[in-house]
């Protein structure tokens, strides 16, 4: 499984950006997705996660009304869709699969990583 993170760069407080992950594996349609962050200096954070059939959908507390998860199996894609973007967003956005369809929210259950993209914030 390999995964690809893109659409970070640099924007200004209070604006939108989209993210795209994209999976080079046959399976993408039976894998729950997520979206962790990682801020300097601090611990790898849950954002978002997708079920399959992007039925479900889970957030951060603190996310919830802000971003939006989304997916595109056809596409082998998933999406995250973050608005009203706040210098505390900064951070390096990452995908990743459990490799089976089960939800979670640890990075502890996640066995497949893409690289990341930087998101930065200014005030």
């Amino acid at each position: 499984v390999q995964l690809q993170a893109s659409g970070g760069g640099l924007v200004q407080a209070g604006d939108s950006l989209r993210l795209s992950c994209a999976a080079s594996v046959r399976t993408f349609s039976g894998y729950f997705m997520g979206w962790f962050r990682q801020r300097p200096g601090k611990e790898r954070d849950f954002v978002a996660g997708i079920s399959w059939n992007g039925g479900s959908t889970y957030y951060a507390d603190s996310l919830k009304g802000r971003f939006t998860i989304s997916r595109d199996n056809a596409k082998n894609t998933m999406y995250l869709q973050m608005n009203s973007l706040t210098p505390e967003d900064t951070a390096v956005y990452l995908c990743a699969t459990n490799g089976y369809g089960l939800a979670a929210r640890s990075p502890m259950a996640y066995a497949y990583w893409g690289k990341g993209t930087l998101v930065t914030v200014s005030s």
